[in-house]
């Protein structure tokens, strides 16, 4: 059992954990995101503005379905 093996389920518990949270989630995101911004004096804001929003589809409920299973169709 490799690295990547242990740390494969940890992105399904971020995402369980996120999803019966997602207001909680987008918070840290944004507050995350806001941190970084501050200490970079904005010049990556573009970057991580785009890794915000990829976030929260994947974990704040943003956009994007919770159970991973796409829309069905």
């Amino acid at each position: 059992m490799g690295l990547a093996d242990s740390l494969g389920g940890l992105g399904d518990k971020a995402k369980d954990l996120a999803g019966d949270n997602a207001d909680k989630a987008q918070d840290g995101i944004e507050k995350g995101g806001d941190f970084v911004d501050d200490k970079t004096g904005g010049k990556y804001a573009d970057k991580v503005d785009q890794g915000q929003e990829f976030a929260k589809e994947r974990f704040g409920g943003e956009g994007g379905d919770q159970d991973g299973q796409g829309d069905g169709a």
